[in-house]
């Protein structure tokens, strides 16, 4: 897989688990780079709804990801230590 990204011009960010853990064992505050669509979906399914979707319509399933993602961005605001 690697080999066929790599083939289209793209930079591979994989590591092996092996690599992994020789580079924890280096460097003991290194951790783990987690992608943006990781984290995003970890958020997303600590609303039940979206785990499970309850929702028959798409378009309220997709009301309810901007609802999900709309509280996600105002829990960020409200951390984020802004000037006043």
């Amino acid at each position: 897989m690697p080999e066929y990204a790599e083939g289209l011009g793209f930079t591979v960010h994989l590591r092996t688990r092996g690599e992994e853990m020789e580079a924890k064992r280096r460097d003991p505050d290194w951790r783990a780079r987690r992608w943006v669509v990781e984290r995003s979906h970890s958020w997303l399914n600590r609303n039940r709804g979206l785990l499970i979707r309850w929702s028959k319509k798409p378009e309220n399933h997709r009301a309810f990801h901007h609802l999900a993602f709309g509280i996600i961005a105002w829990k960020a605001a409200l951390a984020a230590d802004l000037p006043r």
